[in-house]
């Protein structure tokens, strides 16, 4: 779990400085760019829209994770929006709340609790 950790630690800090960097060189104006490299029907837009897919199904677990309650909604709409920094942010403090037990980390330890 430590490996993991440190993992989400990276991923965090790296996905952090390159974000901050593209924002202070090209703005904060994401979704043109996003939307408009997808509708140009090209590799860059097909690579949005299959990262658009991954941010879904993260959205779609997180909240599936907490069993479509109201917590898990919102956190489920910071997974779509938040992506990876998000995402290891929420790994990296659920680990713990777990005890390190990966099972529970995916199912959430409501699910792990019943069986």
């Amino acid at each position: 779990m430590i490996g993991f950790r440190l993992l989400l630690v990276v991923i965090f800090t790296v996905l952090t400085v390159y974000t901050l960097v593209v924002i202070t060189n090209h703005g904060i104006n994401l979704l043109p760019v996003f939307f408009g490299d997808m509708a140009q029907m090209a590799w860059p837009g097909q690579f949005n829209l299959d990262f658009m897919c991954f941010l879904a199904l993260s959205a779609l677990w997180v909240a599936w994770r907490h069993q479509f309650s109201g917590a898990g909604l919102a956190l489920g709409v910071l997974a779509f929006f938040g992506g990876a920094v998000f995402l290891s942010v929420y790994l990296f403090i659920h680990s713990f709340k777990v005890n390190n037990n990966l099972v529970a980390l995916l199912l959430g330890p409501s699910r792990v609790n019943n069986q």
